[in-house]
C-alpha cells in the first residue's frame, strides 16, 4: 500500500478518536453551530499565516483559540441570543479570511483543499501532530467527563455541586477549537462539524450510556473515514466530502435499522 494512504488512514485514525467523545458532547449540547464557526474561522488563520510568514497550523490554532475565547466573552456581555452571535460571527470570519486570502499578493493557495479538505496530503509530521494533539484532547476529555456530565444534564445543579461550570465550558470549547485546528486538512473548514456531529449522532441510536456513545461514535468515525478513503482510492473522488457522505450513509443505515427494530 501506498506510504500516502498509510498515513491518510492514520491521520483519519487519530481524528476519528478524539471526534467520538468530543462530538457526543456536541450533540448533547447542541452545539453544532459553534463547530461550524471555528472551521470558518480557521480560514481566517490560513490567510494570517500567509501575511504573517509562520504555519498554518500554528496560525489556525491561534484564531480559532482567540474566536473561542471571545465567544465565551461575548455570550455574557451580550443580549443576543447564542444562534444568532454563532451565525454574524461564522459568516463574517469566513467572508474576511476569503478577502484576506484573495488580497495576498501572489498567494498560492490550494482554496478547494483549504474548504473541502485534502487527506492524501497530509505528512508525517501532520498526522504526528493529529495524535499528539488528540491524545492531550482525549485525556482532558476523560479527565472532566463527570463534570462534562454534569453540565450537560443539568448546568444550575452542576453548580450547585460544586463544578466549576464556567471553566469546564471553557476546556470544553478550547479543546472543540485545538481538534478542529488540527483536523482541518482532513475533511476541511466546511465539513469538519459533519465529522464530529454524525457519526456522533449514528452511535445515539445504539448506545444505552453516555459511555458507550463517545466509543461508538469513535468506531462510526473511523469506519466514515476507512470507507470514504476507500472510496476516494477506487472512484477517484475527494477524500474529505467521500469521508462526510459515508458518515451520512452509516447514519441512514442507522435510521433505518432503527426503525425496522420497532
Amino acid at each position: 500500500m501506498a506510504d500516502f494512504l498509510i498515513l491518510a488512514l492514520l491521520a483519519g485514525t487519530g481524528v476519528a478518536l478524539i471526534t467520538g467523545p468530543l462530538g457526543a458532547f456536541v450533540v448533547w449540547r447542541r452545539m453544532a453551530y459553534f463547530g461550524d464557526t471555528l472551521a470558518h474561522s480557521a480560514l481566517l488563520g490560513i490567510s494570517l499565516s500567509l501575511w504573517l510568514s509562520i504555519s498554518p497550523s500554528i496560525a489556525v490554532t491561534l484564531v480559532c483559540l482567540v474566536i473561542a475565547s471571545g465567544l465565551l466573552v461575548l455570550q455574557e456581555r451580550l443580549t443576543l441570543a447564542p444562534d444568532t452571535l454563532l451565525g454574524i460571527l461564522s459568516h463574517s470570519s469566513l467572508a474576511l479570511g476569503l478577502i484576506a486570502v484573495y488580497l495576498i499578493p501572489d498567494a498560492r493557495i490550494n482554496l478547494e483543499g483549504i474548504l473541502f479538505g485534502d487527506l492524501l496530503t497530509v505528512s508525517a509530521a501532520d498526522t504526528l501532530t493529529i495524535w499528539l494533539v488528540g491524545l492531550v484532547v482525549l485525556g482532558l476529555t476523560l479527565w472532566l467527563w463527570h463534570p462534562l456530565l454534569a453540565i450537560t444534564v443539568h448546568q444550575d445543579l452542576a453548580q450547585v455541586e460544586g463544578v466549576s461550570v464556567a471553566a469546564v465550558k471553557t476546556v470544553l470549547m478550547l479543546s472543540l477549537a485545538l481538534v478542529i485546528a488540527i483536523t482541518m486538512k482532513v475533511v476541511g473548514v466546511l465539513l469538519i462539524t459533519a465529522l464530529l456531529v454524525i457519526p456522533a449522532a449514528t452511535a445515539r441510536h445504539f448506545a444505552k450510556t453516555p459511555e458507550a456513545m463517545a466509543v461508538m461514535g469513535s468506531v462510526f468515525g473511523l469506519l466514515a473515514v476507512v470507507c470514504g478513503l476507500a472510496a476516494s482510492w477506487f472512484m477517484d473522488t475527494p477524500a474529505g466530502p467521500s469521508i462526510v457522505l459515508s458518515a451520512g450513509l452509516f447514519f441512514l443505515l442507522a435510521q433505518i435499522a432503527r426503525g425496522n427494530a420497532r
